[in-house]
C-alpha cells in the first residue's frame, strides 16, 4: 500500500523527529510517503525538514508558513492533501502520536472507497478513559518513551500487555484516520470556518457521514498518542495536561462557529460515530434584549430580530472578529421583516422572562422538533412562543463546501 502521511506542525519538533522514527521504523514493506507542514515555528522544524531531505529520504516531503501569523492545522491539513500529497489514500497523523507495528496493515485490510479507518490510541491518563481508547502510561514525553519495553507490551501476549477491548472493528472516527483523497475532496476538505484549529474534526466527520461514509476503528492497528502537543498542550504554550489560553479562546470561537453552522452542539455515541440533529431554518424574534442574552442566543438561530439598532451594531462590532460568517445577515431589527415569510421555525422570546429552562430548550430545539414532529402552527414551550410552518431539514446542504 501506498499512503501519504499528513502532519501539520508547529514548535513541537522534539515530538515530529519521535513521531517520524516509528512510521519509518514500523512501516512495514509499506511506502509511506511523510508530508510535513511547518507552521511558522520557531524551534528548527524547517532546518530539520531540510536534514531530512538531504539526507535522501525520497517519501518525504514538506512545506512552511513563513507567517507572521499561524494557519493552524485546519489549513495546512488540506494543503498537503490537496498540494503535496502523492497517494490517494492519506492519514491524518499528528506529531506526538507513534505508530505502532502492523498499524498500517490493518489500515489496508479496511480502507477503500467511502470507507475511513481509525487507528486506537493507546493513551497516557491526561484525559479521562473512553470506550474508544486505551490508557496505559508510557510517558508523556518523547524522552520517556523506553520503546523496546513498549513494543515488548504491545506484542506480547503475557498479562498487562496490550489487550483490545473489542473482538471486531467498531464505528468511531477520530485521528489518526485514514481516507481516501477523492472522498476527501468530493466535500470541499476542511471548513476554514474553524481555522486555525478546533471543531474542525467535528465539522468534517458530520459531513462524511451524511455522504455515506462508512466509519471503521480497528483495535489492532494502533498509535501511542503523547496528546494535544500541537495547541492544546504544547510545551512551548503551557505545562503538561493544562490547557493553553490560545487553545481555550480558540475552542470557544470555533464552538460558537459549529452551533451557527450545525444548530447544535458536537454529538457522538460513546465510540465517537457522530450522531447528527435536523438542521432547520429557525427565527428568533427577541423582545427586551440585552446584550448578553444576543451572545448567548445568536448562535442558536438562523437569523435573529431584536428591537434595539445600537445594540445589534454594538454586537457586530464586538462579535464580527471571532467568525466568517456575515453577522449582518444574521442580526436584524424586528422592523426589518416578518421572520414568518423568511423561516420554517420562529421563536418568541421575552428577555425579561427567559430562564434556564428556556436556554436549555433552545439548545436542544432540533431534538425537540424532531422528537415531537409538531404539527403546523404554534404551542409554548416553558416561556417560548414556538410557531412551526413547516420542518423541512437542512443539514444535507452543509455536506460540501
Amino acid at each position: 500500500m501506498r499512503i501519504s502521511f499528513i502532519i501539520p506542525s508547529r514548535n513541537n519538533l522534539k515530538y515530529l523527529k519521535w513521531s517520524y522514527a516509528a512510521i519509518r521504523a514500523n512501516q512495514g514493506e509499506h511506502i509511506a510517503e511523510i508530508c510535513i507542514a511547518d507552521d511558522n515555528s520557531n524551534d528548527g522544524t524547517w532546518e530539520w525538514c531540510q536534514q531530512v531531505l538531504n539526507d535522501g529520504d525520497t517519501h518525504f516531503k514538506c512545506i512552511r508558513n513563513d507567517g507572521p501569523n499561524r494557519l493552524g492545522h485546519t489549513i495546512l491539513y488540506d494543503r498537503l492533501i490537496n498540494e503535496v500529497a502523492s497517494y490517494d489514500k492519506c492519514i491524518i497523523f499528528h506529531a506526538d502520536m507513534y505508530l505502532c507495528p502492523g498499524a498500517l496493515d490493518e489500515i489496508e485490510k479496511y480502507i477503500g472507497p467511502k470507507k475511513i479507518v481509525s487507528l486506537t490510541r493507546i493513551e497516557p491518563p491526561l484525559h479521562p478513559d473512553g470506550p474508544e481508547k486505551f490508557l496505559a502510561d508510557w510517558g508523556v514525553e518523547p524522552e520517556e518513551f523506553n520503546e523496546s519495553a513498549f513494543l515488548q507490551w504491545f506484542v506480547s501476549p503475557e498479562a498487562n500487555g496490550y489487550k483490545p477491548k473489542y473482538d471486531t472493528t467498531t464505528d468511531g472516527i477520530f485521528a489518526p484516520w485514514a481516507f481516501m483523497k477523492a472522498d476527501f475532496q468530493e466535500i470541499g476538505g476542511h471548513d476554514p470556518l474553524y481555522a486555525p484549529q478546533s471543531k474542525e474534526d467535528s465539522d468534517i466527520f458530520n459531513r462524511f457521514q451524511l455522504n455515506g461514509v462508512e466509519f471503521i476503528q480497528t483495535w489492532k492497528g494502533c498509535v501511542y498518542h503523547m496528546t494535544c502537543r500541537g495547541s492544546r498542550f504544547n510545551p512551548t504554550l503551557t505545562t503538561p495536561g493544562k490547557n493553553s489560553t490560545e487553545w481555550e479562546e480558540q475552542n470557544k470561537r470555533s464552538t460558537r462557529n459549529f452551533i451557527r453552522k450545525w444548530g447544535h452542539f458536537v454529538s457522538h455515541t460513546d465510540l465517537l460515530k457522530p450522531i447528527i440533529p435536523p438542521k432547520y431554518n429557525i427565527g428568533f424574534k427577541i423582545n427586551n434584549c440585552s446584550i448578553n442574552l444576543l451572545h448567548a442566543l445568536e448562535p442558536w438561530c438562523t437569523v435573529v430580530y431584536v428591537g434595539d439598532n445600537k445594540l445589534i451594531e454594538h454586537y457586530i462590532a464586538d462579535e464580527q472578529k471571532n467568525t466568517k460568517m456575515d453577522l449582518k445577515k444574521r442580526v436584524h431589527s424586528l422592523d426589518y421583516s416578518n421572520p414568518l415569510d423568511y423561516h420554517d421555525v420562529v421563536v418568541e422570546i421575552d428577555g425579561y422572562r427567559f430562564s434556564k429552562i428556556d436556554f436549555e430548550n433552545i439548545q436542544y430545539l432540533s431534538q425537540i422538533l424532531q422528537a415531537n414532529k409538531p404539527e403546523q402552527g404554534s404551542f409554548e414551550l416553558n416561556n417560548l412562543k414556538i410557531t412551526v410552518l413547516q420542518l423541512e431539514e437542512y443539514q444535507n446542504q452543509l455536506i460540501k463546501l
